[in-house]
């Protein structure tokens, strides 16, 4: 990945890989979840909250991952099943369909995860025999040319009774080229036990891992593209739905329209019947029946937009309660403000909510007029159906009804226009510096 972050807290829709196929599995609801990271792995473990980290000290392979699980389980009656941290597609149902398999008649020592490609490549190859029984588990370095051509490919991930699972695994060595210990040749060594191993077959595109750029991005577009077909089947009308972009959390209600190049970060909720134009960046926010956002707009985190509100183009709102009907419509910037019903926020205002060390709240009242390139400075409150005049800045709090302005009185010197016309369009008299000067003492 060349990156200084793990590769499984990647993210994918802003959830991290490894979260993806965390809260997959979550839906199975196991007894135990345990994360096998490295030594300095910290930061994988607080990405998977209610599982476990274990520490797995030398990077010895697959087998040797597992192993490290061994004592913390060592009380524990039930299946295991072992995943991995970047395949972030894999469905419950699939996990499910493993753990089934185990209980099946013939009773498997492991049961392991495969799939079909029309090009294996590199791929490692599960061995069957006559039965359908897995026999073993070939590399794709060490198959023979007619293993070679076998399609059943391993997605390595496997299921297994934790107490079957962990005696096979004892007898695995590490006498290989690598050094390691690897949980494909349980297999092998169950075979020649008599003890049969099952395949669970699975779509390709579950074993999806994700190991470079490239692939994140491939898988990023996966994600969106599911995401944008759940959002149209459930009533979303998206414009142009390629260059819409949906967090993991998105929920968009029925009737919603979604105008191009839209970008949602985590936390968004569209009610019914909302309206998204085009180029808006929204993250954190709550958008209410029939409120509208943008073009260009930005909503930050704590933005809460009742029935029929409005954020116009080029606004930006952080923690910001906007109440129904009220609309601050071009050229804005709320941050901790509270807006009542029906009030009007005009172009160029602002809302100063920080002086360098803390945030404060403004509160404007319900059918309120503010009007164009105010500012008003927190904390202050602007009454219910009070009028701000343009250009003010409001420092003290506004009554119920009143006029507040702020405005210097405006001056007039009648004539200065036509004046000062004459003065630039006479020919200079003594040159073109001269004439500069002149016209310089002419003005008034």
């Amino acid at each position: 990945m060349q990156s200084d972050l793990p590769k499984v807290l990647h993210r994918l829709a802003g959830r991290t890989i490894l979260g993806h196929l965390i809260d997959n599995l979550a839906l199975l609801k196991p007894d135990r979840t345990y994360v096998v990271i490295a030594p300095d792995g910290e930061a994988v473990a607080h990405a998977a909250p209610g599982a476990v980290p274990i520490a797995q000290a030398d990077a010895r392979g697959t087998g040797d991952a597992v192993q490290r699980v061994r004592e913390a389980l060592a009380d524990f009656d039930g299946d295991v099943l072992v995943l991995y941290g970047d395949s972030p597609f894999l469905k419950t149902d699939t996990m499910r369909a493993m753990i089934e398999a185990l209980h099946a008649p013939s009773r498997p020592a492991v049961v392991v995860l495969g799939f079909e490609a029309a090009l294996p490549h590199e791929y490692g190859r599960l061995v069957l025999d006559a039965r359908g029984n897995l026999t073993r588990i070939v590399s794709a370095r060490d198959a023979t040319a007619e293993e070679r051509t076998i399609t059943l490919c391993n997605s390595g991930m496997m299921a297994g009774d934790r107490a079957r699972l962990f005696d096979l695994l004892s007898q695995v060595g590490s006498d290989n080229a690598q050094g390691e210990v690897y949980l494909t040749d349980v297999v092998e060594i169950a075979h020649g036990r008599g003890q049969p191993s099952a395949v669970i077959r699975g779509d390709i595109s579950e074993m999806l891992g994700v190991n470079t750029r490239a692939e994140l991005a491939a898988a990023e577009a996966i994600v969106q593209e599911r995401l944008r077909a759940q959002a149209m089947a459930s009533g979303a009308t998206l414009l142009d739905p390629g260059t819409v972009y949906f967090s993991h959390d998105t929920r968009v209600g029925r009737d919603v329209v979604i105008e191009p190049n839209v970008l949602f970060g985590p936390g968004v909720t569209l009610a019914d019947g909302a309206i998204v134009c085009a180029f808006s960046h929204i993250e954190g926010a709550s958008i209410g029946p029939g409120a509208s956002v943008g073009p260009f707009a930005r909503l930050r985190p704590g933005t809460r937009l009742e029935a029929g509100a409005r954020i116009g183009n080029f606004v930006e709102a952080k923690n910001v309660q906007m109440g129904e009907g009220a609309k601050a419509n071009h050229l804005t910037y709320l941050g901790d403000t509270v807006v009542g019903e029906r009030a009007n926020i005009g172009a160029g205002t602002i809302t100063c909510n920080y002086d360098g060390y803390t945030k404060s709240q403004t509160a404007i009242g319900a059918h309120a007029f503010v009007g164009s390139n105010t500012a008003l400075v927190a904390p202050v409150k602007v009454g219910e159906g009070a009028v701000v005049g343009a250009g003010s800045v409001i420092t003290r709090d506004v009554k119920p009804g009143a006029l507040a302005l702020t405005r210097p009185p405006q001056h007039q010197i009648e004539g200065w226009a036509e004046e000062r016309r004459q003065s630039r369009t006479k020919a200079p008299a003594h040159g073109a510096h001269a004439g500069a000067k002149d016209k310089v003492k002419e003005e008034p």
